[in-house]
């Protein structure tokens, strides 16, 4: 058993890989250039797939199909080269001649440029993190570029065999060079669209053009262009849209009789609905080269613009067609479409003259002027992908001439959009000093406010202060003017005597006398002003004899300084009636001032109290009872004894 564990161990050390990590090592190989040609055929399949279900469906619910179902996968292969651009021939006609099929739809060109472009930048494997993506771009743009050309050189070989069939010619140009731009602008999207492509493709331009976006900020020169150019494009574009719009409401009977006429079956009629939806984009494209001014042709030697209109006699019934204008010279409704190029040459001259803020007046008037040469480019080119000709003999031109589209924006450009971004630059300069005089004059009110704001509340706190600094000095003199006020009726108060000192004191002032018989003790009448109650006497004990004084005024009493806060004092019966006469207790003595009172009252009652006569034949008393006696003051009564009374 020991050797079979180290051998069973040997065996079950090498795992077999999980789904997780089998799918991440699959997708962080690198593509090359097999990857980039599978996806290519997938796109190309993909495209082709979609249409010919569409085919097929309108193919199924027609109720009179004029061939089978192979017909059908030719007219959809067909299409789908028609989509590229590719010139189709249509070979069975009345006249047996030949006629070419060359209005590309535009809507449909962009399902197979949009697929080609998603699988040339999928193909680079590009990662989210910025690294630099594992496959090079020529072999990623090769893959894809070869893998479409095969199913399309596959598909324009089964079309040739339907009623449609693509040209040679245009398959053998147009289609390379769609595949091979879409896929390039996938893979230069793929790298991060940098800089070195599009300046090899400038070093094309003349050298003045070439000088500014060459130069220093190239780059953002360039991009404001490209945005005006396309700003105005949209505008352009999108005025014709409205221009159709407008006119098929215009002529909606018209519209609606030739939709009726061309079939009878549902089926039928979705198609034609089709049709018309795809051709939208041709459209807006045909209503904007309207409104540039050459108009569009309607046939050979017929012309539709602003200023005459003049259709063919013959033209098929079609929903599109009946917006045409009628035949005739232009009205000021017709004229009025020219504000459509001048709304893009504004447009783009607001966009020029916006993003040239820092530029001088004659470097915002070029770029101006290269915008323009930008928009007047694309919309050249798509004046010529939305016209072509449909037959032959008075049908062999239909739609736009792209080199007059190309001339006239880039003459409305020039005239609109150069003066409106000078001005914008001018203006917008003058805007900005406004706004930075405005700004600094804010901020220069602001800050003044803030410092007055400071300085009166730096007032506030100094003001506050030296009112402290006075209440502070006003307290401490008003307390060092009582201190010597307190001081003065503290020696002023008679001082606290204790027993031991009144019985000294009596001892020796009293001579002695002989004793005499104990008598009872009357309790004389206080005169005086005094109105103090009288503490109740009690009787002497036996054997001890009272002399008798003389009555003498008590001295007013002394005025005990006030306290800092007042306390609540008994009344003075409540109080003599409960406290004892010898000892004051300390709970019930709470002001040094009612102590003083209690021990003056004392000592005026043992000095208005009279001492009996003593008899003849009397024996001296000795002096330590009598000394007794004096010093034993009388005592309280008790707290039984109050109750009683």
């Amino acid at each position: 058993m020991t050797g079979v564990i180290p051998m069973t161990a040997r065996r079950s050390s090498p795992r077999r890989p999980s789904s997780s990590q089998l799918l991440t090592r699959v997708r962080d190989r690198s593509p090359g250039l097999a990857a980039g040609l599978v996806g290519g055929a997938v796109a190309a399949g993909l495209g082709l797939g979609a249409l010919t279900v569409l085919v097929m469906v309108l193919w199924i619910s027609s109720p009179y199909p004029d061939s089978g179902p192979g017909g059908a996968l030719h007219v959809a292969a067909a299409l789908w080269l028609l989509a590229h651009g590719v010139e189709l021939v249509r070979a069975d006609t009345l006249s047996g001649v030949p006629a070419p099929v060359g209005v590309t739809p535009l809507l449909l060109s962009v399902v197979p440029v949009w697929l080609v472009h998603r699988a040339a930048r999928d193909a680079v494997d590009a990662d989210d993190d910025g690294v630099a993506p594992p496959v090079s771009a020529r072999t990623a743009w090769a893959g894809v570029v070869l893998g479409y050309l095969a199913v399309g050189a596959g598909t324009a070989l089964y079309a040739a065999g339907g009623s449609l069939r693509p040209s040679w010619a245009w398959t053998v140009l147009g289609l390379p060079t769609v595949v091979a731009l879409s896929a390039g602008t996938g893979v230069w999207t793929a790298y991060g669209r940098p800089r070195g492509p599009v300046d090899r493709l400038l070093r094309l331009l003349p050298p003045g053009a070439r000088r500014v976006l060459l130069g220093p900020r190239g780059r953002e020169k360039f991009l404001v262009a490209v945005r005006a150019a396309g700003a105005a494009v949209a505008v352009s574009v999108g005025g014709g849209a409205g221009l159709v719009a407008v006119s098929s409401v215009w002529h909606g009977d018209v519209a609606r009789e030739a939709f009726l006429r061309l079939t009878e079956g549902w089926s039928g009629r979705c198609a034609v609905l089709l049709l018309c939806v795809t051709l939208v984009p041709n459209a807006a494209v045909w209503g904007a080269a309207y409104a540039l001014g050459p108009g569009f042709a309607l046939g050979a030697g017929h012309g539709v613009g602003p200023w005459v209109s003049d259709p063919a006699p013959m033209l098929p019934p079609f929903p599109l067609l009946a917006a045409v204008p009628d035949a005739g010279a232009g009205t000021p409704w017709n004229w009025a479409a020219g504000v459509v190029p001048l709304a893009a040459g504004v447009t783009m001259g607001w966009f020029v003259g916006r993003g040239g803020m820092r530029w001088s007046v004659r470097r915002t008037a070029v770029i101006a002027g290269l915008a323009a040469a930008v928009c007047a480019a694309v919309l050249a080119v798509a004046a010529g992908m939305a016209g072509g000709p449909l037959g032959v003999g008075v049908l062999a031109r239909f739609g736009p001439v792209w080199w007059q589209v190309g001339g006239a924006a880039l003459a409305w450009g020039v005239g609109v959009a150069v003066p409106v971004a000078v001005v914008v630059r001018v203006c917008g300069g003058w805007v900005a000093r406004w706004r930075t005089a405005a700004a600094t004059k804010a901020v220069t009110k602001a800050a003044a406010k803030a410092a007055e704001e400071a300085s009166r509340a730096l007032s506030l706190a100094e003001a506050r202060a030296t009112a402290s600094r006075t209440t502070t000095a006003f307290r401490t003199t008003e307390a060092s003017r009582a201190t010597p006020q307190k001081a003065t009726a503290q020696k002023a108060a008679p001082p606290k005597a204790t027993e031991p000192s009144k019985a000294t004191a009596a001892k020796s002032s009293t001579p002695p006398t002989p004793p005499k018989p104990a008598k009872p003790a009357e309790p004389s009448k206080l005169s005086g002003p005094s109105k103090s109650p009288r503490t109740p006497v009690v009787a002497p004990r036996d054997g001890v004899t009272l002399r008798k004084k003389t009555v003498t005024p008590v001295a007013p009493e002394a005025t005990a300084p006030p306290s800092p806060r007042p306390v609540p004092h008994p009344k003075e019966s409540e109080a003599y009636d409960l406290l004892p006469a010898d000892e004051p207790v300390e709970d019930v003595w709470r002001d040094e001032a009612l102590r003083a009172r209690w021990d003056a009252l004392r000592d005026e009652l043992r000095q208005r109290t009279p001492e009996p006569e003593a008899p003849a034949n009397t024996e001296p008393e000795p002096p330590t009872v009598k000394a007794e006696a004096e010093a034993e003051p009388p005592a309280p009564p008790s707290p039984q004894d109050r109750g009683t009374s």
